[in-house]
């Protein structure tokens, strides 16, 4: 193989894994000025990436891992491509083995945020720097502007930044992409993104369920619906691919392509970490792991059948009894107010998580370079940077002065629309999950009082008071006097 522009020059950076998000991203590098060194495992791969869009910029193909290593300048930049797991580690040793101290290899998948600190360890022992980076916005935001957040050594950074920047998204001059911190700090921020991408979804799910069977819409219908929401509060990429794809026609029968779709959601795993690093940290995520379920459920399709089947009871359905516009309009506002929550309980996960592990992550930046290149991408983002601008220290995003506005005028109509849901036995597990999580926060007193009465009782875990410090522990077995700790 030789290289397409017939230039000698080393590569500034090279990819490793040319599957689709491999390829185009290597095709961003060189669409913007970059000598990309490109290698696959099976070289089909590689020739099939120059034979096709070759003439796009300067590209150095290799066979072997020597090859492609001594086609890059120094220090070395390689950024791996490959399937999560072992096929990652087995492409990191080969890397580090045959690059010199100094050198940077990033993981641009969707790795676990705990194995790239156990990499970058690893890595960092022989000499090389290790970076975990999450790259958002699918196979179009890999060719045409991802939204990019790269973790690591700081100085891994230094080198990275300007190449990261040529290819990021751009909104306003600012390129969607800068250091998140530490070791796994990238990763775990992408995971994150991705949970608060779940809820997303399954929330808008759930108003199309509501748009679809309880306002008798047809899915044309929603779709313009959506496409007019999309130019308000609710504008965000989601959105607007949601009124696409609702107004696809199945090009083989010219039903709904909606309809034609097995309703069972897939999943690649980061909502799954997500909500088990929630409960970890012990931040109640409680949108996002609704959702991780709700797909799960989806999925669970045996067990949907048998309970189709054997008729599960569903007591009195009502008919929606309310004006068809206004009722629309309540899914609207209802939708929003459950999309706020995930983002805030998204940012809250990250706090927490950036203190366990002394991250240092700045939630401003992560309101900057979301704005673009990546799913969730939405024109709330901007309030949302405002509101860390005013108050870093903010305890829950929906305490700003502004989103407590916003939810003013949300928290009725969402009421309203799980009490329909539920009237109409329709599953609105984020609708109702979310609006929990908001009445439990600005609840003056919740049954853990009791709950923490009965743990007392068989565990003797002891309680704290309202009317004074200490801790205390009721002889339930014995005379029920009070004893302090």
């Amino acid at each position: 193989m030789t290289q397409t522009s017939g230039k000698t020059d080393l590569a500034q950076i090279g990819v490793v894994g040319l599957a689709v998000m491999g390829s185009n991203l290597a095709r961003n590098f060189a669409r913007n000025g970059n000598t990309v060194a490109v290698y696959n495992r099976s070289p089909e791969k590689t020739r099939a990436l120059i034979d096709n869009h070759g003439d796009e910029g300067n590209f150095i193909p290799s066979e072997t891992v020597a090859d492609f290593v001594a086609s890059l300048e120094r220090p070395r930049k390689a950024i791996i491509m490959v399937q999560a797991g072992k096929a990652t580690d087995a492409v990191i040793n080969q890397l580090a083995e045959a690059m010199d101290e100094g050198d940077i290899i990033i993981d641009g998948g969707n790795a676990l945020f705990t194995d790239t600190i156990r990499r970058e360890k690893e890595v960092a022992e022989k000499g090389r720097h290790f970076v975990g980076a999450g790259i958002s916005g699918g196979e179009e935001g890999a060719l045409n502007g991802p939204s990019i957040m790269p973790g690591g050594p700081a100085e891994s950074w230094e080198t990275l930044g300007p190449i990261l920047e040529s290819i990021a998204a751009n909104v306003d001059g600012t390129p969607c992409v800068t250091h998140i911190g530490p070791d796994g700090a990238g990763h775990f921020v992408k995971m994150v993104h991705n949970g608060i991408e779940y809820a997303d979804m399954q929330v808008i799910g759930e108003a199309y369920q509501l748009l679809r069977y309880g306002a008798g819409m047809e899915p044309a219908e929603i779709a313009e619906t959506f496409k007019e929401w999309n130019s308000g509060d609710l504008d965000s990429y989601l959105i607007e691919i949601t009124a696409e794809v609702l107004a696809q026609k199945d090009p083989e029968t010219g039903a709904p392509l909606v309809d034609v779709i097995v309703d069972a959601a897939g999943q690649k795993g980061t909502g799954r970490w997500t909500a088990i690093n929630g409960l970890e940290l012990g931040v109640p995520i409680t949108g996002i792991a609704e959702s991780v379920f709700a797909r799960a459920l989806s999925s669970s399709t045996a067990q949907r059948a048998a309970a189709q089947e054997g008729q599960l009871p569903s007591g009195t359905i009502k008919e929606l009894d309310v004006d068809k516009a206004e009722f629309i309009e309540d899914v609207r506002r209802a939708l929003y107010a459950a999309k706020l929550i995930a983002y805030s309980q998204g940012f809250d996960e990250i706090k927490a998580g950036s203190e366990e592990f002394g991250w240092n992550v700045d939630p401003r930046d992560l309101a900057t370079i979301w704005r673009g290149g990546c799913i969730i991408r939405a024109k709330f983002l901007d309030r949302i940077r405002e509101a860390y601008d005013n108050n870093a220290d903010l305890p829950a995003l929906i305490l700003d002065p502004y989103f407590k506005g916003e939810l003013e005028g949300l928290i009725d109509p969402w009421r309203r629309v799980v009490v329909a849901a539920t009237q109409l036995g329709l599953p609105a597990p984020v609708f109702a999950s979310s609006l929990s999580y908001y009445d439990s926060l600005r609840a003056e007193r919740l049954p853990a009082a009791l709950i923490q009465g009965q743990r007392d009782f068989f565990g003797a875990h002891t309680f704290k008071r309202v009317d004074r410090e200490g801790t205390f522990h009721i002889e339930w077995s014995g005379d029920r006097s009070l004893s302090e700790y």
